[in-house]
């Protein structure tokens, strides 16, 4: 989590650059308090250890009760977690806080909807590298915890010939040739019509990717994809065509969009000043 404990020390120092003014004018110091944190819309929990951290690196004396755990699906008005201590330590940790869970929680959300349209296939889905620059590592084990899966974590952590690499060396044949000679992990080859996937499959690598490519293209393509070799498909992967692309029998389906578009779960923190 060396990545979360840099953007927490920027978060906070973003937000309370020199303290909360108005919480420190108004709020005694030695106002304790009980805070409910609640789900202001049906979603599925992710970031609970970030969420708790933040709170934390503001006052490492106040404690949690949680209900729920990572992955975990949360219905609207349930309360996720209590948290009492210092009214003041609270608020000021209350935004960062919030904003590193609903992130979280909205990627895993987003993510279990594309899962559950997937039910009774045998397709993943599976994430990409279109995260927020920074958060890679939480935002995919967001990912994770709406049940999908993570592609590679970076350019050192697997190999994925794309056109331009297919450009830069000529052909599909010299790509994985040049590639073979350089590393011995599973090679996947990006395929844009059944004439490269012709050329991959030739050349016996490991997955082929699918890119871009309507409903009949895809089903001629995987005709011609032996079994042994995994399939995957990419490109404008909506939940509403993602069904009907798992129903042909693809391994795995990526999709950007759960990382770099879900939107914020909604989350609140209710005090309770009686």
């Amino acid at each position: 989590m060396e990545a979360f404990d840099r953007l927490l020390d920027m978060a906070f120092e973003e937000d309370l650059p020199q303290g909360d003014i108005t919480s420190e004018a108004v709020v005694p110091k030695d106002r304790m308090i009980l805070a409910s944190l609640k789900a202001k819309e049906d979603l599925v929990l992710s970031g609970k250890e970030c969420f708790e951290r933040a709170m934390m690196k503001i006052d490492p004396t106040l404690s949690f009760q949680w209900h729920f755990k990572d992955s975990d699906f949360v219905y609207n008005q349930q309360t996720v977690c209590l948290i009492e201590g210092s009214a003041l330590s609270i608020l000021k940790a209350e935004r960062v806080a919030l904003n590193f869970l609903g992130k979280l929680t909205g990627i895993a959300t987003l993510t279990r909807c594309f899962v559950e349209k997937l039910h009774g296939t045998k397709t993943q889905i599976l994430d990409t590298r279109k995260t927020t620059p920074g958060w890679r590592e939480l935002e995919k084990k967001a990912v994770v915890h709406g049940g999908g899966k993570n592609h590679r974590m970076n350019l050192s952590d697997g190999i994925l010939i794309k056109d331009n690499h297919i450009r830069a060396a000529g052909s599909i044949r010299d790509a994985v040739l040049r590639m073979r000679k350089h590393s011995d992990l599973p090679i996947v080859v990006e395929c844009s019509d059944l004439s490269e996937v012709q050329q991959a499959v030739s050349e016996n690598v490991d997955r082929i990717l699918l890119d871009n490519m309507n409903l009949d293209a895809l089903k001629v393509c995987l005709e011609s994809i032996p079994g042994h070799i995994h399939t995957e498909a990419s490109g404008n992967m909506n939940l509403e065509r993602i069904r009907s692309v798992a129903e042909l029998g693809i391994d795995f389906i990526s999709v950007g969009q759960i990382t770099h578009s879900a939107p914020c779960a909604d989350l609140s923190l209710l005090f309770d000043w009686s």
